[in-house]
């Protein structure tokens, strides 16, 4: 019978457990994610122009980014809170859609991904949230874009 590598999210029995990061080396974490927004190009013109009902759609779009992250290991189950160090949400109007990218930097022993996933997505549906009024059909797209620090060291996503 070969040896079974187990989970480092399950202990011997197979019960969920959390990491214990207690052990690693503090070292300094940055990820970025980013949620692509799509919408009616009607819609994003009125973005654009600030022709929208509910206000200031990008600066509340920013703050539930940078909120989302700080909310981050209450949401997700076995996520570590982290001090973090700097949360940036920056959005771009493109042509055909929003792009929300999210930047989250701490020094610490486990690393920022979530939390920039979390800023980026939030921030995706905060805009949905925000625009819903002239548009149903929104949708979001998030991904991991770059992960930079600890054991398993960088990460980009190709073509990006």
């Amino acid at each position: 019978m070969s040896a079974k590598k187990l989970s480092t999210h399950l202990d011997a029995q197979g019960r969920v457990i959390m990491v214990d990061v207690g052990n690693k080396d503090v070292t300094a974490r940055t990820a970025t994610a980013a949620c692509v927004v799509r919408m009616a190009r009607t819609t994003l013109d009125r973005l654009r122009s600030g022709d929208t009902p509910k206000g200031d759609v990008l600066a509340t779009a920013r703050i539930a980014g940078i909120q989302a992250a700080k909310q981050t290991p209450a949401l997700i189950p076995l996520c570590h809170a982290i001090a973090l160090t700097a949360v940036r949400v920056e959005i771009d109007l493109g042509k055909t859609e929003v792009t929300v990218r999210a930047t989250c930097e701490a020094r610490d022993r486990t690393g920022v991904e979530m939390e920039a996933m979390m800023a980026a997505s939030v921030a995706g549906l905060a805009l949905y949230d925000m625009l819903k009024g002239i548009d149903r059909s929104i949708t979001l797209q998030t991904a991991l874009l770059t992960k930079d620090g600890g054991k398993s060291g960088s990460f980009r996503r190709a073509g990006k």
